[in-house]
């Protein structure tokens, strides 16, 4: 049992569980929304005037968002093929695993996002710039910040 939780096992699995689905709906949200707006990209007059770099980084920006697609959506297909099989505990540690695999590919898509954008409107210095701090952000919230509470708790 949960410290301060007077909830059995199945009960604290089924919470969890419950918690990553949320989690899921929002991540998936946000994937979604990326790759649409990647997929709009190539129908812009100014699409055509990519070198080879930016193209390279916009091919990797759409694979890394049906990467993200496909992460986000692998938890549901799992629950969905082992429901009703008393193996929640297992199909809850596959989807933790599969989350952070969604999350990294999110944050290397919005870090990649801000590094394409940025060399499109300003230039690759400056892209190369805010594209790190972007990524410097992002590690330092998702998984320094978890990181410092979960030894403070």
């Amino acid at each position: 049992m949960d410290e301060g939780r007077r909830e059995t096992e199945d009960e604290r699995v089924d919470r969890k569980f419950g918690d990553l689905l949320q989690e899921l709906r929002v991540m998936q949200t946000g994937a979604q929304l990326t790759a649409g707006f990647l997929l709009t990209l190539p129908f812009q007059q100014k699409f055509a005037e990519l070198d080879d770099f930016q193209l390279a980084l916009y091919l990797t920006l759409v694979l890394l968002a049906a990467l993200t697609t496909v992460l986000v959506l692998a938890p549901v297909a799992v629950h969905r093929w082992l429901s009703g099989d008393h193996v929640k505990q297992r199909v809850l540690l596959v989807a933790h695993r599969l989350v952070c695999c969604a999350l990294t590919a999110i944050a290397l898509l919005v870090a990649g996002m801000v590094l394409f954008i940025v060399d499109m409107v300003a230039d690759r210095t400056w892209a190369a710039i805010a594209g790190g701090g972007v990524a410097v952000v992002l590690v330092l919230l998702m998984v320094v910040l978890p990181m410092r509470l979960d030894r403070a708790g």
